[in-house]
C-alpha cells in the first residue's frame, strides 16, 4: 500500500485525467479508494472491476456495477453480490446452486428472492452449512419445513428466522412434535463425546471454541434456544420456563424479551445473577415496581443498565444520577421528557441529573442559557455542544472552568475561528482539544498548525482544506503513514503536486 497514492485516490479534486492513470499504477489498496469514489465513468468501473474480484465485489455493493457488467464465470464473487442485492439474473441462482464450492453455495443460500427450482436444490444440500444459511432467511413454508431438517445446525438457523412460524419455533424449543436431531457440526468432525478446547490452535478447525456433542449436540441445541429466545416470533410461552434454565446466557436473552408476563419479570428480579438482573433493568416492558427493587441492586452494572430504561420514574433517575457512574450521554427517559419535566430537571438540586438534561439539543433558549451558567463543570461540558451558544456563552464556559469543558467547547458547531484559535494556545495542552480542532468546519490555519504538534491529532489536522498547501505538500512524506495519505486526500493539495505523484511513478 502507498499511502500518498491511497490518499489521492480519495481525494474528492483529484482531476479528472488523472484518475485513468492512477487506475493504471494501483494496488489493491489504491483500487479499494477509487471504488468509492462517485465520479467514477462506466469505462473506469469496468476497469477497476476487472482487477480483483474483492474489487467487483465493493463496486456492486457501491451500486457501480450492475448485472449487465458482470460474467459469473469470469466474476463469481461480483455475480454473487448481486444476486445478495436482489439484481442478478435467475439462471446464475441456478448456476451456483450446483457449484462444487460450498462457501459459494453458501454465499447463494443468503440471497433474497431466489427461484423456486434454486431453493429446492439448496435445501437437499449435502453440505448441512449451506442448508443452514438458506434457513437463516427463507421463506416461512421453507422455514416450517427446515424446521425438522436432521442437522441440529440447519434447526438452529430456522429458530433465528423470524419468518418462520411460531408453532414450529415453539416445537424447536419444546421439542414436542420434533424427532430429535441426528447430527451437529461437531460429531460430523469429531468422535463423541468430544469438547472443542477454548484455546484450539489449529488452523483447519472452524468449530467454535466451547462447541460440544455427547450424543445429544449440547452445545448446537443451547445456541437453537438462545436464537429461539432472541426471536420475536417465539411465543412467550414457550420460552417463560427459562427463568429457571441452568444456563445464565439463556436467562438473560429470556430477561430481555419485552413479551413476559409479570410473574416472569418478579422471578428474575431475584435471579442469582447480575446480568441477568441487568438485561431485566434495561426491558422497557417491566413494571414500576420491579424497576424500584432493581433501583436498589448493587449487582455489577444493574443500576446503571436501570438508568437507560425508557420507562425508568424520573425520581429514581435522580437517585441513580447521584449514586452511579452513567455517563454524558443521552438517556432515553430525559430525551423523552415532556417540557415541564426538562424545566424541572433542568432546576434540579442534583447536579447530575442537570448534566443530563444538558445533553439534549433541543432545549429552550432560556433552559439552555441557564446551564451555560450552571457552577457545576460537569454540566458545563454536556451543555457546551449545545447550538446556538453565543462566542461570548463559550468564552465564559472556558473562564470558569477551564481544562475540564474545553474540549467539549472546541467540539461546539459555532465555535468561531477565533475561539478554535486561542483554544489551541491554551496550557495545558489536551489530547481530546486538538481533535475537536482539528476535525472542526471553522478551523483555520493557526488552530491547525498547532494540532500538528500534536500525535493524536496530525492526520486529522493533515486533512483539513484549511490547512495551507505548503505544509500540506510537506505532510506527504511525514513518517507516519496515516499523516501522508490524510494529506494526499486533502482537497487543498495543488493539482501539480498530485500530477507530479501519479504521473511521475
Amino acid at each position: 500500500m502507498h499511502p500518498v497514492l491511497c490518499g489521492l485516490a480519495a481525494n474528492t479534486a483529484l482531476p479528472a485525467e488523472l484518475i485513468d492513470r492512477l487506475i493504471a499504477v494501483a494496488d489493491t489498496a489504491v483500487d479499494t479508494a477509487l471504488a468509492s469514489r462517485p465520479d467514477l465513468s462506466h469505462a473506469q468501473v469496468l476497469a477497476l472491476a476487472s482487477r480483483a474480484d474483492d474489487t467487483a465485489v465493493q463496486l456492486v455493493y457501491e451500486g457501480r456495477l450492475t448485472a449487465p457488467d458482470v460474467d459469473p464465470v469470469t466474476h463469481p464473487q461480483a455475480a454473487l453480490a448481486l444476486l445478495g442485492e436482489h439484481v442478478g439474473q435467475p439462471e446464475w441462482a441456478r448456476l451456483f446452486a450446483l457449484d462444487p464450492s460450498v462457501e459459494r453455495r453458501e454465499k447463494l443460500a443468503a440471497c433474497p428472492g431466489l427461484p423456486p427450482d434454486a431453493v429446492e436444490t439448496l435445501a437437499t444440500d449435502s453440505d448441512a452449512r449451506v442448508v443452514a444459511e438458506l434457513a437463516l432467511r427463507t421463506t416461512s413454508d421453507m422455514a416450517a419445513r427446515l424446521a425438522g431438517h436432521p442437522h441440529a445446525e440447519v434447526r438452529r438457523a430456522v429458530a433465528a428466522n423470524e419468518a418462520t412460524p411460531p408453532a414450529v419455533l415453539a416445537m424447536l424449543v419444546t421439542g414436542e412434535g420434533l424427532r430429535p436431531a441426528e447430527r451437529c457440526l461437531v460429531c460430523d468432525r469429531r468422535d463423541t463425546p468430544f469438547v472443542h478446547d477454548q484455546g484450539c490452535q489449529r488452523t483447519d478447525c472452524d468449530l467454535l471454541p466451547g462447541a460440544s456433542c455427547d450424543g445429544s449436540h449440547e452445545s448446537t441445541v443451547h445456541d437453537m434456544q438462545l436464537q429461539a429466545l432472541r426471536n420475536p416470533a417465539t411465543p412467550a410461552g414457550a420460552v417463560v420456563g427459562f427463568a429457571d434454565h441452568p444456563s445464565t446466557l439463556l436467562r438473560q436473552q429470556l430477561a430481555a424479551r419485552p413479551d413476559l408476563p409479570p410473574e416472569v419479570w418478579g422471578r428474575l428480579v431475584d435471579d442469582p445473577d447480575a446480568g441477568v438482573r441487568g438485561e431485566l433493568a434495561e426491558n422497557p416492558s417491566i413494571g414500576v415496581a420491579q424497576i424500584r427493587a432493581l433501583a436498589t441492586d448493587h449487582g455489577y452494572d444493574v443500576r446503571r443498565r436501570l438508568a437507560h430504561n425508557p420507562r425508568v420514574p424520573l425520581d429514581v433517575l435522580d437517585q441513580l444520577a447521584t449514586e452511579v457512574r452513567i455517563g454524558s450521554h443521552l438517556l432515553p427517559r430525559i430525551a423523552a421528557a415532556s417540557p415541564a419535566e426538562v424545566a424541572a430537571m433542568a432546576g434540579s438540586k442534583n447536579p447530575a441529573l442537570r448534566m443530563l438534561v444538558a445533553e439534549r439539543r433541543d432545549l429552550p433558549n432560556g433552559i439552555r442559557d441557564v446551564l451555560a451558567r450552571d457552577p457545576d463543570a460537569k454540566v458545563v461540558k454536556s451543555i457546551a455542544r449545545h447550538p446556538g451558544l453565543s462566542e461570548a456563552q463559550l468564552r465564559a464556559m472556558v473562564d470558569r472552568h477551564h481544562v475540564r469543558v474545553i474540549a467539549k467547547v472546541a467540539a461546539n458547531p459555532d465555535a468561531s475561528a477565533a475561539l478554535l484559535e486561542d483554544l489551541a494556545g491554551l496550557e495545558p495542552p489536551g489530547h481530546k482539544v486538538f481533535r475537536e480542532i482539528a476535525r472542526h468546519r471553522n478551523a483555520t490555519a493557526p488552530s491547525l498548525l498547532a494540532c500538528l504538534s500534536n500525535w493524536s491529532a496530525r492526520s486529522l489536522a493533515a486533512g483539513h482544506p484549511a490547512l495551507p498547501p505548503h505544509v500540506i505538500v510537506e505532510l506527504l512524506s511525514h513518517d507516519d503513514w496515516q499523516v501522508a495519505e490524510a494529506a494526499a486526500a486533502n482537497p487543498s493539495l495543488p493539482p501539480s503536486v498530485m500530477s507530479q505523484w501519479v504521473l511521475g511513478r
